[in-house]
């Protein structure tokens, strides 16, 4: 077996293959957002002076779907979860891999074995011991098909035994806790970013007694939403707000200068900036956007980079969107230039390809979308000759049958009234109305319906979009296989499927990240999304509060946060 340090294991953020580390390595001392890292991965204590005990109120949403850590699919419900829980391994500030549960963690010769060492004394919020028995209860519950987990097939199906696991037998899963502190897992293939899945929210543990003595009502009430992360919740008024208080219980409790967090649950944008303005809060996410162009130069202005794409939904399996050129057509018809830089006032870019920038190559430091160029000879859609594409469109169209969209039946674009959605929805009703002659209804449904609406398949357009959860390309294009939850399209195609399996189940990375460059030109020339814009998160936050970070994932960490006076 081969020792990996935890603080090194950071290279997985850029794409290297655990394996490739060689030999035992010593933990050196980082900084983080309070203060220092020892070489135990342990935050050290704030230092004297510093404002601690501070009562904190934002707004990141409203009322999320699902809390469940093994149901959630949604970026607001992952921004609870990641407050309350903790993985086996963590992101930090600086987007490296560092220990979270686990103090370290071992990797056999062939990459088939991961041998996790969980850190002494952990218990849940309640108080309760917590042991890798705890994690290998969790991780079958995620692949149990009565679970219907989104991301059981993402996160485990990868680990021996996962096939036999989600048709029902979850003892075939090769997860193992040979004692409290130990949790040992099996691949039933080599799989180069399998230390990142790991880092991710569905992974985290859940209180096997908790969940079975109340089934899916456990997330509902703070005394049965036990966790084991750096904050726990406390009280939740749904429709009002959702608030979490330091958990004691925590390994690195002393570290935590927060005393409440409390996420004051608003879908409305104007409502949410009313807020921060009347200092009832001091952060949100959702800024009108009419606000945009006045804000752009104020300190609590920020905007940074996601890394995710913006993109268009067609029911694969309804007509006319089973026909490939249908699909084009309309993906073609768009401005993408005019969508970020007008429509969304430049707080996204352009999308140029499905995977976006600041994804991973195979080697060190180098960037897929980057590659993909090179290897295309440029991207997918060129957005200084739009015009051509228009054209393209129209042939196509008529390829279809549907000359000048004659013919073509009026149809439903979808989505939830936030952001930029309904100005996108809008400008899409217009281009394709002028450029090929389709007429568009528009659709708007809460958040809350939204989503499981579009998961069922239940419409024939709908905006949707991806952050990733971890920097590996495969992370998106795997949202087309045909077997993952997330695949709202319902686009199946064989030939991707099995380009997929082989892209994930290498141990050479080169040769991974050739078949997904191969896999996202497949994609493209399918039409089987209509990508649209790269994120970039734009919020408001008090300059006086310091401590947090909002990391390219979508997901702010508040547990550091101090209030300056």
């Amino acid at each position: 077996m081969k020792k990996i340090s935890l603080v090194l294991a950071a290279v997985m953020a850029s794409g290297m293959i655990l394996t490739a580390c060689g030999g035992n390595q010593s933990t050196k001392t980082e900084t983080t957002a309070s203060g220092t890292t020892a070489a135990n991965g342990e935050t050290a204590a704030p230092a004297e002076g510093t404002n601690t005990g501070l009562d904190l109120a934002v707004q990141i949403g409203p009322d999320p779907e699902t809390i469940d850590p093994g149901l959630n699919s949604a970026v607001d419900g992952a921004n609870v979860v990641v407050q309350a829980f903790e993985t086996l391994l963590i992101v930090d500030k600086e987007n490296k891999i560092v220990p979270g549960q686990a103090e370290s963690f071992d990797v056999s010769e062939d990459g088939l074995t991961y041998t996790f060492h969980l850190r002494d004394g952990l218990k849940w919020s309640d108080g309760t011991p917590l042991t890798a028995n705890d994690f290998v209860y969790s991780w079958k519950r995620l692949a149990d098909p009565k679970t219907a987990a989104p991301y059981a097939a993402d996160m485990l199906g990868y680990v021996k035994g996962y096939e036999e696991a989600s048709a029902g037998n979850l003892d075939a899963l090769a997860i193992t806790a040979p004692d409290d502190q130990t949790l040992v897992v099996e691949l039933a293939v080599p799989c180069v970013y399998f230390s990142k899945l790991v880092t991710h929210a569905t992974m985290v543990p859940v209180q096997k007694a908790t969940v079975e003595a109340n089934g899916d009502q456990w997330t509902l009430k703070p005394e049965t939403y036990v966790s084991n992360g750096p904050l726990k919740m406390i009280e939740w008024v749904p429709g009002s707000h959702m608030t979490f208080a330091k958990n004691e219980n925590y390994w690195n409790a002393d570290a935590v200068t927060i005393n409440t967090l409390k996420f004051v649950l608003m879908e409305d944008s104007n409502a949410s900036y009313s807020a921060y303005q009347t200092g009832e809060v001091s952060l949100i996410k959702d800024v009108p956007t009419e606000e945009v162009p006045g804000l752009k130069g104020n300190e609590a202005f920020h905007i940074e980079p996601l890394m995710g794409t913006y993109y268009l939904d067609f029911q694969n399996q309804k007509e006319p969107f089973n026909n490939p050129d249908v699909r084009m057509a309309l993906s073609l018809a768009i401005d993408r230039d005019y969508v970020a830089n007008t429509v969304m006032q430049g707080t996204f870019s352009p999308a140029t390809n499905f995977v976006g920038p600041g994804i991973s190559d195979a080697e060190e430091g180098s960037s897929f979308e980057d590659t993909t160029r090179e290897i295309n000879g440029g991207d997918f859609f060129n957005l200084g000759d739009h015009e051509k594409d228009v054209a393209k469109a129209k042939e196509l169209l008529a390829k279809a049958g549907y000359p000048d969209g004659k013919g073509f039946p009026a149809v439903e674009y979808m989505l939830n009234d936030a952001s930029y959605h309904k100005p996108v929805a809008e400008y899409l009703q217009s281009c394709w109305k002028e450029a090929l002659g389709i007429n568009v209804d528009i659709k708007i449904l809460e958040w809350s319906t939204f989503t499981p609406t579009r998961r069922a398949g239940d419409y024939q357009m709908a905006r949707d979009g991806w952050v990733y959860d971890y920097d590996d390309p495969s992370n998106m294009l795997n949202l087309m296989l045909s077997d993952s939850g997330n695949n709202s399209a319902k686009y199946k195609n064989p030939d991707l499927d099995k380009l997929l399996d082989e892209a994930n189940s290498t141990a050479d990375v080169k040769d991974h990240y050739e078949k997904l460059h191969q896999a996202e030109t497949m994609i493209l020339n399918d039409a089987a999304i209509a990508p649209v814009a790269y994120y970039n998160e734009f919020w408001l936050q008090d300059p006086k509060l310091k401590g947090t970070w909002h990391s390219p994932y979508g997901f702010w960490f508040f547990q550091y946060a101090t209030m300056d006076q």
